[in-house]
């Protein structure tokens, strides 16, 4: 646990090298994080920032499917202190508290084609959240100004940490489909027609399903379309 650092994402990277198994870096504040596509993270006094890094010894694609497993993880632990009938989540990496959005997940990874080493960033809005700004998909909420029970990050870590581990067992005895099916059942908008802004074009269709090797499956007039990566609208 640190009290301060720029990245919790860094300073996880930076242990890499050194680590024998799975470590969480949980920080209290921190003074550089981002987001996906290098977007700033803002985050609050109170909020919750943590990174897990690990060696899971696979590949690039398969390291990148961990992000359902801590959405997964990351759902059920936020369900314990809110009415898990308002959480939902968003492909690829967001959790949805009353449709706005209340933590976000990041992946990176060093090596290929196998990982040398991958580390899972998580976000989450415990006690604020930043201001709603023009160009944001989702408006950002907190978990305590939505309903839920206050929470201090420490113990939020040990709850996520325990979920995510539960999570690692379900992928190794049965697969990644298993945890594929546990986050459909949980994903904002499954059936309902959506937009995927993939950076070169907008992509409109219904939400079908997200596949086996976790590409978003819309369905659009020219027939079903798997994207890889992309922002999500609706």
């Amino acid at each position: 646990m640190l009290d301060e650092c720029r990245s919790t994402m860094e300073e996880a990277a930076r242990l890499a090298p050194e680590i024998a198994r799975p470590t969480w870096v949980l920080a209290h504040r921190q003074t550089g994080a981002r987001g996906r596509r290098g977007r700033a993270w803002a985050m609050a006094a109170g909020n919750f920032a943590a990174t897990l890094v690990m060696k899971p010894a696979c590949t690039a694609p398969e390291a990148a499917r961990r992000s359902f497993l801590a959405a997964n993880a990351l759902f059920e632990t936020l369900a314990i202190y809110v009415d898990r009938d308002a959480l939902s989540l968003k492909w690829p990496n967001d959790v949805l508290l009353h449709e706005g959005k209340v933590a976000g997940i990041l992946l990176e990874s060093g090596g290929a084609p196998y990982v040398d080493w991958l580390t899972i960033g998580i976000g989450v809005n415990l006690v604020d959240a930043p201001a709603d700004e023009p160009d944001m998909a989702f408006r950002p909420v907190s978990l305590f100004d939505q309903g839920g029970e206050r929470v201090e990050p420490e113990e939020f870590l040990t709850v996520l940490a325990s979920n995510y581990a539960t999570q690692e067992g379900i992928l190794e005895a049965l697969g990644f489909d298993r945890v594929r099916e546990e986050w459909l059942e949980h994903a904002a908008r499954l059936g309902e027609v959506i937009t995927a802004r993939t950076g070169r074009e907008d992509v409109t269709g219904t939400f079908e399903t997200v596949d086996s090797e976790g590409n978003l499956v819309l369905v659009t007039p020219d027939g079903p379309r798997a994207i890889p990566a992309a922002d999500i609208y609706f």
